[in-house]
């Protein structure tokens, strides 16, 4: 039952096309730290779903009763109890599956980028990505003239040319 994640490796050194290295690596990491909340959530569902329908019958209280269902209806059962140590074993692997994955969680929660940063270390570079993408911004408007320019240039030569 035990469903696990792999944690993928987001080296520092990987060459990336483009953008922020240290943001596509926190990207990554808040996406597999999604999917594991998500399959947590499946496993308590599961978890409660399991015993929910193979729980034992018993009186809780003075009032309660245990009603017998005839033999024709016995495959509609809400209840199908299972053997009390089928029951405890199936319990016992269901949390331990449910502390490996918030295990798992926990450790992708301490590997995010930033964790270990300071607010002033994130401040920081906070300041050095909005200076490169203002450099980045001023390329491209750079660019933008450029094309201006030379698309003005093809006009006139396209203009000069006589037609025979």
């Amino acid at each position: 039952m035990i469903a696990s994640i792999q944690i993928q490796p987001c080296p520092e050194d990987q060459p990336v096309s483009s953008g922020n290295t240290s943001l596509q690596t926190m990207g990554d990491r808040l996406t597999q730290l999604q999917d594991a909340v998500d399959q947590l959530a499946t496993q308590f569902i599961a978890s409660v779903n399991y015993i929910n329908q193979h729980h034992s019958l018993e009186i809780l209280g003075p009032r309660d009763q245990i009603v017998v269902i005839p033999k024709q209806e016995a495959d509609q059962r809400e209840v199908d109890p299972h053997p009390e140590e089928v029951f405890r074993a199936a319990l016992l692997e269901l949390a331990q599956d449910l502390i490996t994955k918030e295990q798992q969680i926990e450790y992708l929660i301490s590997i995010l980028p930033g964790l270990e940063n300071s607010e002033q270390d994130q401040e920081r570079n906070i300041r050095e990505l909005e200076e490169e993408l203002k450099v980045a911004e001023a390329q491209r408007q750079e660019a933008i003239k450029e094309r201006e320019v030379t698309l003005a240039k093809l006009d006139t030569v396209i203009r000069s040319i006589r037609r025979p």
